[in-house]
């Protein structure tokens, strides 16, 4: 087996994270894989994968070949499409994730342009709230909100958002307005998913971030259900203002506590670094920015 058919034999293992699986993907039996990775080990001086009876995992060498083996093949794709003329056209799949609301508001959208003008691609999107690892859950673009804590990626800012604290105009009416955040203890509280495991609220108070420690009536496990609960007349809850943004303009929902508001976070797109990003990407990242740089509820500071 040359060093080309080996490398692909590695990056479907890790993927596939086992070696029965990858073999059948490929074709090829599952002592051969196991001796082609064993060969590359040996060549490498390294040890790939760390393997028990039922997972195989990369080892941190590996993590570091895996984006090295993923690159070469890809520069290897690109310049053989470049020499038939074919450089330049999107095609193949594209992997994307982002959080479920802004998913579902903003990214599904720009998914359905990005299909209708490329007929060569096809789109995988997962959404999830919460940090993907583009490298081993193989994604090839992801959409961020919060300060990015990983330097391997390139980013694109493309907005920001605020978390804000918010009811329906009939609770506030009934109840009345807090005017502090310890006010809140005295409200009906609506807990989305991200605040089960820290019981309060982050505020900005005289210029130092301060957790108010509350007791939520309601505890849903997504932002849209708590969403649902808050238009509902159920109690306050805090979203992000892409969230509510809709509803606060059609005075379905209103904004309170905004003096004690914490900073803005940025919008990213983000990609994997040490990659020549392939025509299928460059084209999504260029359809995106530009549209989501022109949403209104995105704000730029």
């Amino acid at each position: 087996m040359d060093k080309l058919q080996t490398m692909q034999v590695f990056i479907e293992v890790a993927k596939q994270q086992s070696f029965s699986v990858a073999s059948e993907v490929l074709g090829l039996s599952a002592p051969a894989a196991s001796r082609a990775i064993a060969a590359l080990e040996e060549r490498l001086g390294v040890k790939l994968f760390n393997r028990t009876t039922r997972l195989v995992r990369l080892t941190e060498p590996g993590a570091r070949f895996l984006q090295d083996a993923k690159r070469i093949l890809e520069d290897l794709e690109e310049a053989e499409a470049a020499a038939s003329g074919t450089y330049a056209t999107p095609a193949g799949t594209l992997a994307i994730t982002a959080p479920v609301l802004f998913g579902e508001k903003y990214v599904m959208p720009i998914v359905t342009d990005y299909l209708a003008k490329h007929s060569n691609v096809t789109v995988k999107i997962i959404l999830l709230d919460r940090v993907t690892n583009l490298l081993e859950e193989d994604f090839d673009v992801a959409i961020r909100i919060g300060h990015l804590k990983d330097s391997s990626l390139y980013a694109t800012t493309v907005g920001h958002v605020k978390k804000i604290v918010c009811g329906a105009p009939a609770y506030f009416e009934q109840h009345g307005y807090p005017e502090t955040p310890e006010d809140l203890a005295n409200h009906s509280i609506i807990f989305p998913a991200r605040f089960e495991h820290t019981n309060g609220w982050y505020f900005q108070v005289q210029g130092k971030k301060e957790l108010v420690r509350l007791n939520p009536r309601l505890r849903c496990n997504h932002n849209g259900a708590a969403l649902k609960a808050a238009l509902l007349g159920q109690g306050i809850t805090t979203l992000m203002t892409y969230q509510a943004a809709e509803d606060l303009k059609n005075k379905r929902l209103q904004r309170v506590l905004t003096e004690f508001e914490e900073e803005p976070l940025p919008v990213s797109i983000i990609h994997m670094e040490g990659r020549r990003a392939n025509a299928k990407t460059r084209c999504f990242i260029d359809l995106a920015t530009q549209t989501l740089r022109d949403n209104p509820f995105l704000f730029m500071p």
